[in-house]
């Protein structure tokens, strides 16, 4: 078996046309094959080695024991599940297949929501930052021309980039991203009072005839600054299970939504003798969700919304503005990656920042890579809907459901220790050829 280094990930080189011949020192080839089919196409799994050993409780006999380096890997290969598609297309997939669920059964029902809740006040809301220079841009006549007196294609690189970088706000960028979710926070407080104030209560008292509900994503865009999609809903004192009062209606959380947007305001810290304040920009977009389409008569629906939110759950910076997909650390590693001038500026610009003492909480070089965001990138409230976590018990619970199960009473003792990630080059190239052979059902599979 090939040596495996257990402190780095193995370099995955493109897949080339896999040779039968390079395999045939694997003593059990057709199981070699089942273990990688049972990765789903997972591009970097995590290696672990140790045992499992089943124990009849009556008797003490083993009915089964299980020895990583008996497997044909000679590890046990399970599922990396990172959520980012430039990581792992697979796990990314998956992931975004989660989150839909996730943000449809918070609009129409089911994973143990009621129904009732497509008939709740609904809103979709887009939060956007405000301008730190202008940059290149696509108008919304085609015929209109950007400030640079150009008209940009769509896959233009230019577009996102500032028309005079020496004179573009960097540093505001990073720290609105670093601000971005206590400006969150913010909007959401003062969206409950300005609700509370409607119903003329204390805030205090809100949850007691109200609650507001909600499912988000952070998107950037490709100026490389965090935007918010959000999904907002009210319901009764026991969250979707119970009906809002008449009151509160959908152009009541519209007007509250704009409301509380101009209102959401965070101090920022003083840098070169300009003291930073964060609000979000003008473009703000409220859309009534109605139970086949949005109040203006489009052909978007709920399953549309659910689709678009959770779209952006397994996409961080580098796939708007060609940024890193992982930390960096030492400033120097930079000049060895290939991304443009634009993304370059404002990591550099995060982790010059990170060097201050009066910045330390942001943890701005540990999130460089990330623009300065360091949030999550999907939340939600607890009374929204069903959890990520909710969904995968409920799929592992579906496997063991059609997993024979011993007739005796078993006593399982297992132990297992992380030893890298990744796979070996000769077992990447298998590995590609399986799932080149299966297609999209090997994710299907493994969901």
């Amino acid at each position: 078996m090939p040596s495996h280094d257990r402190t780095t990930a193995i370099p995955r080189p493109q897949p080339a046309a896999a040779d039968l011949a390079v395999f045939a020192s694997y003593r059990n080839l057709p199981g070699l094959v089942r273990q990688l089919s049972s990765l789903g196409g997972c591009a970097q799994p995590i290696r672990l080695e140790g045992h499992r050993t089943e124990i009849n409780a009556a008797t003490g006999e083993i009915l089964r024991e299980l020895k990583s380096k008996e497997l044909p890997a000679g590890h046990l290969l399970v599922r990396c599940g990172n959520r980012r598609t430039t990581r792992c297309p697979s796990c990314a997939e998956l992931y975004r297949q989660d989150t839909f669920h996730l943000m449809a059964a918070g609009l129409r029902g089911g994973k143990n929501i009621p129904e009732q809740v497509a008939a709740h006040p609904r809103v979709f809301v887009t939060l956007t930052a405000p301008s730190y220079g202008p940059v290149h841009g696509r108008r919304s006549s085609s015929a209109a021309r950007c400030g640079c007196g150009h008209t940009h294609a769509k896959d233009d690189p230019a577009l996102g980039t500032p028309l005079n970088s020496d004179r573009y706000d960097y540093t505001g960028a990073v720290l609105w991203n670093a601000h971005s979710p206590a400006l969150w926070a913010r909007f959401m407080l003062h969206l409950r009072r300005t609700i509370a104030a409607v119903a003329g209560v204390p805030q205090r008292l809100l949850s007691k005839l109200v609650r507001v509900s909600y499912a988000k994503v952070a998107e950037y865009q490709r100026r490389g600054l965090i935007h918010f999609h959000a999904v907002i809903r009210l319901d009764g004192p026991a969250g979707g299970h119970t009906p809002p009062p008449t009151w509160a209606t959908p152009e009541l959380l519209t007007d509250a939504v704009h409301a509380a947007a101009a209102r959401a305001h965070v101090d920022g810290p003083e840098i070169d003798g300009h003291a930073y304040a964060f609000t979000f920009g003008k473009e703000l977009d409220v859309k009534v969700i109605r139970s086949t389409a949005f109040q203006d008569g489009t052909t978007i629906t709920e399953g549309k919304v659910a689709g678009y939110v959770a779209k952006y759950a397994t996409k961080g910076a580098e796939s708007a503005t060609g940024t890193l997909d992982h930390r960096l650390k030492l400033i120097a590693e930079l000049g060895q990656e290939t991304i443009p001038n634009h993304a370059a500026r404002m990591i550099r610009t995060a982790w010059a920042l990170g060097a201050r003492r009066d910045l330390e909480h942001l943890k701005l070089r540990a999130w460089a890579h990330m623009l300065g965001f360091r949030g999550h990138f999907s939340t939600k409230t607890r009374t929204y809907s069903t959890t990520l976590g909710a969904l995968r018990a409920a799929r592992a619970d579906w496997h063991r459901r059609h997993t024979p199960m011993p007739e005796v009473t078993t006593l399982v003792l297992a132990h297992w220790a992380y030893d890298g990630i990744g796979l070996t080059p000769d077992l990447e190239r298998l590995a590609a050829l399986i799932v080149g052979s299966t297609g999209a059902e090997a994710v299907t599979a493994s969901a």
